[in-house]
């Protein structure tokens, strides 16, 4: 099985730690490609950031076209989603969507521990369009100015923790998301250290994704999530353009008569 994790910002640091948590969350038989953003911003924090960040998604998808297996969206907030699904003729998952199903698993109640007050809206917005919300008991975040976003685990471990814990003791969290690819692998260094379980976004949506290629569903031939209808269509990459292509050809061929 081949995997395609897609970081939707031009952070490189951050890229790493992506692909630093994703090989330690594969299963052996699993290969990765692991890609930056193209063009975007430094971290995604905003619904316009996730605008832009989704045609940058959208181009690495289709640069990919019948390469992969399955893909992996690895910024929380699911950049793209789930439109990017109309595009690929293969399994494509969100860190959020993955890190929310696996909270509501192991628990009926889950807080998010972010990065930043402003990304809150944002993030909120994610988990009622999943119809979660009543299921969130908070979302908490880091308050001060980032010194860099690769830095950011480092910088404030003791505040997430922090935060992490509040959201159990006063929030009835049973369940914490340490959300975003900044906090990839900085569940493991936390296990033991808060009393509910933990889930990473990177972790949780390489699982998801592996569990949904290996269930060889299909494609999305009709319904709500087949490829675009064809149509006149100005200015498009020759990769996104040719894999729109593909994807309404084999919807095409896939109708009835």
């Amino acid at each position: 099985m081949k995997l395609l994790v897609i970081n939707p910002n031009i952070s490189d640091d951050v890229t790493a730690l992506i692909e630093s948590e994703a090989l330690r969350s594969a299963s052996p038989g699993t290969s990765l490609v692991v890609s930056t953003a193209g063009h975007g911003v430094e971290y995604i924090e905003t619904r316009f950031e996730s605008l832009i960040a989704a045609g940058a998604v959208a181009e690495i998808i289709a640069g990919h076209h019948g390469q992969v297996d399955g893909v992996v969206v690895a910024a929380f907030g699911d950049p793209g989603m789930p439109a990017l699904k109309e595009l690929a003729d293969v399994p494509v998952i969100g860190i959020t969507e993955a890190a929310l199903c696996a909270a509501a698993l192991q628990g009926h109640r889950f807080s998010i521990i972010a990065i930043s007050d402003r990304i809150r809206p944002w993030y909120l917005d994610c988990v009622e369009r999943f119809g979660l919300g009543g299921r969130l008991a908070s979302i908490r975040s880091i308050n001060e100015t980032l010194n860099a976003i690769g830095s950011v685990q480092q910088d404030f471990k003791e505040t997430l923790l922090a935060l992490s814990r509040q959201a159990v003791a006063e929030d009835g969290a049973d369940v914490v998301i340490l959300a975003g690819a900044p906090l990839a692998g900085l569940a493991r260094d936390l296990r033991g250290q808060i009393p509910v379980p933990v889930v990473d976004g990177i972790s949780a949506g390489i699982r998801m994704a592996e569990a949904v290629v290996g269930l060889q569903s299909g494609a999305h031939r009709t319904g709500a999530f087949a490829p675009p209808p064809v149509k006149a269509r100005k200015g498009l990459s020759e990769n996104l353009d040719a894999a729109l292509t593909a994807a309404q050809t084999a919807s095409n061929a896939a109708a009835p008569n």
